[in-house]
């Protein structure tokens, strides 16, 4: 009961609290880039969510059982970047064939998720705090999950404000990054219930 509690906590804490996006800043590209629709955005998120959680398995396996033992830790952040490109690969090739709608409407931002810094931070997050393997996956399932709200509440937004009257100094990226602050004032409310 007490491992559930514990787990259930690193899944409020990671996406709530610890927002990958509105908190540590990470991924801020396709955030920004990507929310302009909802149907966008929810596809880019949940593909994000694809490749965190399987590179945070993934990872954790090969930090655990291949880099540890041969004492080639110092290799992690390469490694890491392997693993989350082969498997940005394979979201691209099943989106391309299956859902060419969504691969055309993501463009470029989905081969960016390879770069994405908050991929790679979730990976090198589990290491450094030591998680286990279901315990890293878990932190990357979160972290992928506050990165897909973040970005379909901003795009809600987004499509909302699209029909406002806003001053013109105000219109475009100007609106988008006071709408960012503003929800990363109200996720650190979050902070509360850790």
């Amino acid at each position: 009961m007490g491992e559930i509690r514990e787990l259930l906590l690193l899944v409020i804490g990671s996406a709530l609290v610890s927002n990958v996006v509105l908190s540590q800043f990470l991924g801020l590209c396709p955030f920004l880039g990507v929310s302009k629709r909802v149907e966008t955005a929810a596809g880019m998120g949940t593909a994000v969510i694809f490749v965190i959680t399987l590179s945070s398995g993934v990872a954790g396996l090969i930090y655990r059982f291949i880099l540890t033992p041969l004492g080639i830790e110092y290799l992690q952040t390469i490694v890491f970047i392997l693993v989350i490109a082969a498997l940005v690969q394979f979201v691209e090739m099943f989106l391309k064939k299956f859902m060419r709608g969504l691969y055309e409407a993501l463009g470029v931002y989905l081969p960016l998720i390879t770069t994405n810094c908050a991929v790679l931070g979730v990976a090198l997050t589990n290491v450094q705090k030591e998680y286990g393997v279901l315990t890293g996956v878990v932190n990357g399932f979160a972290t992928a999950l506050g990165f897909t709200i973040a970005i379909i509440i901003l795009a809600g937004i987004r499509e909302k404000l699209a029909y406002n009257d806003i001053p013109e100094s105000f219109k475009g990226m100007p609106m988008v990054l006071l709408t960012a602050g503003l929800m990363a004032i109200a996720f650190c409310g979050f902070s509360g219930l850790l």
